[in-house]
């Protein structure tokens, strides 16, 4: 198989089963979420339950009073690694060409100079990330396989984009075939590994400040 035929593999064939596992294993999951319910609580709400759980959702997606000073790296490394991955991701222009054609909606894309600094950033800041967990005694006793795997399969895609963009390492043909197959094995692990709370960071936060709400309790 040359570079060409790998890369036709990579955006068809391989390309379909990564979406179709991808949302097969999200759907399972989610299923598998909601599908635990919730028992009846007889108690009479001291608040507006509903309210609470949307106020959550966007109260937790900022540190805690005190927290960024006690711990910087992980709050700004984390917030500049996930911005540069979302405007790389959705803003891309390339990539709101293939949204455009998988969905076939688009929208409008920023300057690739600006995506390109964003995904230099974002790779540092990852690998800040990383130093920062291995460093630490108490996240690295924490950190097991699942966390390294997540953090692999989330750079390989970041790390072969920006290499095939400035032509770097290999041919510009199996570049962009390896960041296409780097992004579809992102696309099937995610679902099953921690990369889920991709989806289930705002359902977990949603909960707690609904059932906390319900008790009067500040979540």
């Amino acid at each position: 198989m040359n570079h060409l035929d790998l890369l036709t593999f990579a955006r068809s064939t391989a390309l379909n089963w990564a979406l179709v596992i991808f949302v097969l294993g999200v759907t399972l999951r989610l299923f598998e979420i909601f599908g635990l319910g919730r028992k009846t609580d007889l108690a009479k709400p001291r608040s507006n339950s509903c309210g609470n759980g949307w106020r959550t959702m966007f109260t937790r997606s900022f540190p805690p009073e005190g927290m960024l000073k006690r711990d910087p790296v992980t709050y700004i490394a984390g917030y500049v690694f996930h911005v540069g991955l979302l405007v790389v991701i959705f803003l891309f222009a390339p990539h709101v060409e293939f949204f455009r054609s998988l969905l076939g909606i688009g929208w409008a894309s920023l300057p690739s100079a600006l995506v390109d600094a964003l995904v230099v950033a974002a790779i540092v800041a990852l690998g800040v990330l990383l130093a920062h967990r291995l460093n630490n005694p108490v996240k690295r006793m924490l950190s097991g396989f699942g966390d390294y795997l997540a953090l692999a399969v989330t750079l390989l895609p970041l790390l072969t984009g920006y290499m095939a963009y400035h032509h770097l390492l290999f041919e510009y043909t199996l570049m962009l075939a390896l960041h296409i197959l780097s992004v579809e094995l992102l696309l099937v692990l995610l679902p099953f590994t921690k990369l889920f709370h991709t989806f289930s960071v705002f359902i977990s936060r949603w909960y707690n400040g609904d059932i906390f709400g319900r008790k009067g309790v500040a979540s």
